[in-house]
């Protein structure tokens, strides 16, 4: 399959609306999207089929808004995007992708992202819109270095 990878710029404010739209639609929370320190992809096989991105700074990093079209699941997009992903963390310099998640856990699982204790999770992850008021308790909370 080939994956086409762009990087949203914050300019790009019709571009963010789409994003939290699909988020939206995939009960993913999006209501922070415009905040700084974020960064969002759109991905392209002939056409959109998902987004995903990254938030924070330094070598622990947030994993987030992994959305995959409606139309496109069950084509193994999702684990393109996830790796496209992880390229570009390292890229960063990223040793550490972390994520919440409510309802995907298990695809995350396959991925070789592991089970974490959330309190465990590093401050600037831990004080993160997503740790602290976007995501429930009961979300899992999962781990992977890259």
């Amino acid at each position: 399959m080939g994956l086409t990878i762009a990087k949203l710029e914050p300019a790009e404010l019709a571009e963010l609306a789409e994003l939290a739209w699909f988020l939206d639609a995939a009960n993913l929370p999006s209501a922070d999207l415009a905040d700084p320190d974020r960064m969002f992809f759109r991905f392209e096989a002939d056409s959109l089929v998902g987004y995903g991105g990254l938030e924070g700074e330094g070598t622990d990093r947030l994993l987030r808004s992994i959305v995959v079209l409606a139309d496109r699941r069950g084509h193994g997009i999702g684990q393109a995007l996830v790796a496209s992903l992880e390229r570009q963390a390292r890229d960063l310099g990223v040793e550490r992708l972390h994520l919440l998640t409510t309802t995907a856990a298990p695809f995350f699982r396959t991925l070789g992202y592991a089970d974490a204790d959330r309190g465990a999770a590093p401050p600037t992850v831990a004080a993160s819109r997503e740790f602290t008021a976007l995501c429930p308790a009961s979300a899992a909370y999962l781990v992977k270095a890259l």
